[in-house]
């Protein structure tokens, strides 16, 4: 079911798809739930599957000029509710890992557990910052294709490029359809966002961990090194993905999550 709600005045979209315990999807920055494809769709033969657009993103509604990641966290609650869903396994990409794992210290009687896939618990850095302050400048000056024609095909391992090309432009077609405002809004959310890697390290819920060897934006060797992890946990290394290993390593992405949540008592 594709469908709309109105949670505190503002146009919320999602997906519900299957049946079951309920895994909710959370996408990464210039994405939507289209980026979910047939990884959701896969998820579903075991699960209820809700994606949600984030706000600013896809087909949802931004809230205000800039956002924070606790606002985007509690729309997720507030659709949670609205669904009846008491707890859940959650799923973070990169941008939506910063929100599962906020929605982990604010909502954690919600969580049966949570995993962060591409992503990490550190605020940004000064570099990233900067980074991400030029990006604003560009959408400002009508150049968010520059971003998109940029970042999304760095998003993929460099040896995948030429054979993940159709991936890459229809990624990159979801990438432009995100509003210029959401863009902004969105942004403004994550150099502002808190580090939360103690949160992540002191945690009781069980807690999924997916990184790629080859990923151009999370360096595996440097942030293991870095990052403790708690102590119900796992850590799955997907050897031949860059930042988009539900794309890139599709089926093996979909066995690991379904394993680890069948370690769960969810019934």
């Amino acid at each position: 079911m594709n469908t709309f709600i109105e949670l505190n005045n503002k146009r919320t979209h999602f997906l519900d798809l299957g049946t079951g315990f309920p895994i909710v999807l959370l996408h990464g920055y210039m994405e939507s739930i289209e980026i979910w494809g047939e990884f959701a769709q896969e998820l579903s033969n075991n699960f209820r599957v809700i994606c949600i657009d984030i706000p600013g993103h896809g087909k949802s509604e931004e809230l205000e000029q800039k956002h924070s990641i606790e606002q985007l966290t509690k729309v997720t609650f507030d659709l949670l509710n609205e669904l009846d869903i008491a707890k859940c396994f959650m799923i973070g990409h990169s941008m939506g890992g910063y929100i599962a794992l906020m929605f982990q210290k604010l909502f954690p009687e919600k969580l049966l557990g949570f995993s962060l896939f591409h992503s990490h618990p550190f605020a940004d850095s000064e570099e990233t910052k900067k980074k991400r302050i030029r990006e604003i400048q560009f959408v400002n000056e009508g150049k968010k294709d520059l971003i998109a024609t940029f970042n999304i095909p760095n998003a993929f391992a460099n040896e995948n490029i030429n054979s993940f090309q159709n991936d890459i432009e229809n990624v990159k077609k979801i990438a432009l359809k995100t509003s210029e405002n959401g863009i902004i809004a969105t942004l403004h959310a994550m150099i502002n966002r808190p580090d939360l890697s103690i949160e992540l390290e002191e945690t009781k819920i069980p807690f999924l961990f997916i990184l790629g060897k080859k990923d151009n934006y999370i360096d595996y060797d440097t942030i293991i090194q870095k990052i403790k992890l708690p102590i119900n946990s796992e850590l799955h290394l997907l050897k031949n993905s860059g930042h988009m290993g539900f794309i890139e390593e599709k089926e093996t992405s979909v066995k690991i999550i379904c394993q680890f949540i069948n370690t769960l008592s969810y019934e």
